[in-house]
């Protein structure tokens, strides 16, 4: 079994960075990637693979074992900046995003390992359950060697679980801007406006990097077991 970070509906791989730089072997599954052809990027002293899939039907190689599983479910059907379209949109486009947020779910659940789920303030609170965590970048800008990087507002939402460490704070001082709001109109400001920001992956990393240790001590306790 290789132990692997997945990371589920990522496009740009910003979350899985701080890990693949530390050795470890990532996979970002989102239906931006090529269908036919991977991607695979050398990071540091590991890989980024990234793969063409469906949430709801994705599962990874038989020889792939999640470390940790990060997931971010489109929002576009469930921010409330969107709010003034729901009732055009009626319920089949929600009922498709909570499904994809439930596969999400479902895949962290199955995968035994700490996971985490981002999404921005929007339904999932009233039709699923209330998040975990709120955080915004600049909370975690410090992490970075400029802090005015990330020194910006964007209200993030997570749903964790499996042991997940939710990184301290290392905030950027000031008046902080708001970028997201002012992303210009056109057909990538969703994927621009859900950008994960560096910081925030960084104290990820920071806060569960040992995770490999952990694994260590359950596949000890799994083969003690049997």
């Amino acid at each position: 079994m290789t132990s692997v970070v997945i990371s589920m509906c990522d496009r740009t791989g910003n979350m899985v960075r701080p890990w693949a730089n530390a050795g470890w072997e990532c996979w970002c599954v989102d239906l931006q990637h090529s269908i036919r052809t991977p991607r695979v990027v050398q990071i540091g002293a590991g890989l980024i693979r990234y793969v063409w899939g469906d949430a709801r039907s994705w599962y990874p190689p038989s020889h792939v074992r999640p470390g940790i599983l990060f997931a971010f479910p489109p929002c576009t059907h469930l921010a409330v900046s969107g709010a003034r379209d729901f009732t055009m949109k009626a319920g089949w486009m929600l009922a498709d995003a909570l499904q994809v947020f439930d596969s999400c779910q479902a895949a962290a659940v199955w995968a035994g390992c700490p996971y985490m789920i981002e999404n921005p303030v929007g339904r999932l609170s009233s039709h699923r359950r209330k998040p975990d965590y709120i955080f915004h970048p600049w909370e975690y800008a410090g992490y970075l060697s400029d802090q005015e990087l990330e020194n910006t507002t964007k209200k993030t939402c997570l749903w964790t679980g499996g042991g997940f460490v939710m990184p301290a704070k290392k905030p950027a001082a000031g008046l902080h801007r708001h970028d997201c709001h002012m992303a210009s109109p056109g057909n990538d400001r969703g994927d621009i406006r859900s950008v994960t920001p560096m910081g925030f992956a960084e104290a990820v990393f920071a806060a569960n990097h040992n995770i490999r240790a952990f694994d260590l001590r359950r596949a000890s306790a799994e083969v003690s077991s049997q």
